[in-house]
């Protein structure tokens, strides 16, 4: 297998990973990762970038069965509303494509929240930046190494 970008600045600060390779399988949603994974849908979260009402971006983790409640989200980031930003225009901003968007470096780092239901596990699973590679991390390790915060993100479905 081999390294994204998103595992070598992992190793860079010294952050423990497991990697996880699913590129031949054919899965393409979260939920479908999850399953191929065999891993918990609530512990494999995905990336979706948004943007502000006041044009600033910002990053969302939630787990993959669940929708991200927009109205939270631009309560948590002071914003008077968010909205998901265009497919066409995520490679541009971030570096990445649609189904490889990882929090981890990005073009610019933006600020990044993750659904509060990530401090039930010791560790989440997400996008190591490539389609068809995701990584395990502990959920410490990126409050502590990666400054991003918890908040309740996500609707019901």
């Amino acid at each position: 297998m081999e390294k994204t970008n998103v595992m070598r600045i992992l190793d860079q600060k010294k952050i423990k990973y497991n990697s996880y390779y699913y590129g031949d399988t054919g899965a393409i949603s979260g939920v479908e990762v999850a399953e191929v994974l065999k891993q918990n849908f609530e512990q494999v979260f995905k990336t979706l970038v948004t943007v502000g009402h006041s044009k600033k971006y910002y990053v969302f983790m939630i787990p993959v069965d669940k929708e991200l409640d927009l109205k939270k989200a631009s309560i948590v980031v002071g914003e008077k509303s968010v909205s998901m930003l265009p497919s066409k225009e995520l490679l541009n901003l971030t570096g990445y494509i649609h189904g490889g968007c990882s929090p981890i470096g990005m073009k610019k780092q933006f600020p990044v929240i993750i659904d509060i239901s990530a401090q039930q596990f010791s560790t989440i699973i997400f996008s190591a930046g490539k389609i068809g590679y995701q990584v395990e991390v502990s959920v410490l390790d990126l409050e502590e190494k990666m400054h991003y915060f918890f908040a309740s993100i996500v609707g019901e479905k």
